[in-house]
């Protein structure tokens, strides 16, 4: 989704996923907009799990899912203003993998489920967990060999983009880049000239 010029959106589970229970993650990502297109038109993509680009490490011990971006040259179906990677990766106990990684990117990992190391000084990490990544040109993650018995794998969300290196002023759902424009943002909302996305029935 980009928000854009202003969007009124809620996020929810599926009702049949409310229904039935189960354990499911849900991750609210933001990315700044660089302040020529802060006001743009906003839109909406919605990305199924049959779309993202799927790899494999040489020996199959780990699944990417290239949501958004690059990696290695397989692009993901996510269209971003600011540049940047996600891949959903599943590390089986004991595998490891090193992904290229763009050098002007930040990097970081979200750990979903499971315990592993990061880094070529295995720093651990487990569920819950964020790893912060300095310069380089790729990523390491492994995957403990034990893993604990609800999480039989390494769940982890890699993320990383261009550093805009703007200024930027927030304020409860709002991003912009001056006090003034949040403000106006402010005034917008209260008008009602948000824009919306209506709801998807049937998925």
């Amino acid at each position: 989704m980009t928000a854009g010029a202003g969007l009124l959106h809620i996020e929810a589970p599926p009702e049949q996923l409310v229904m039935s229970g189960g354990l499911f993650h849900g991750l609210q990502l933001w990315v700044n907009l660089p302040a020529r297109d802060k006001m743009m038109a906003p839109r909406y993509q919605d990305i199924r799990s049959g779309s993202v680009q799927l790899l494999t490490s040489p020996d199959g011990g780990a699944l990417m899912r290239v949501i958004a971006g690059s990696l290695d040259g397989h692009d993901g179906p996510g269209i971003t203003h600011t540049p940047i990677t996600m891949v959903h990766a599943t590390l089986r106990p004991g595998a490891s993998v090193t992904l290229p990684w763009r050098e002007d990117f930040n990097g970081l990992a979200y750990v979903l489920a499971g315990r592993g190391s990061v880094g070529g000084e295995r720093r651990p990490v487990h569920m819950g967990q964020t790893a912060v990544f300095g310069e380089g040109g790729s990523l390491t993650v492994r995957a403990d060999e034990k893993q604990d018995s609800n999480a039989p794998d390494l769940e982890v969300v890699l993320l990383g983009g261009q550093p805009i290196r703007e200024p930027m002023a927030h304020y409860g759902p709002f991003v912009m880049n001056t006090r003034a424009e949040l403000e106006q943002a402010f005034e917008d909302f209260q008008k009602g000239r948000l824009g919306s996305i209506p709801a998807v029935h049937g998925m």
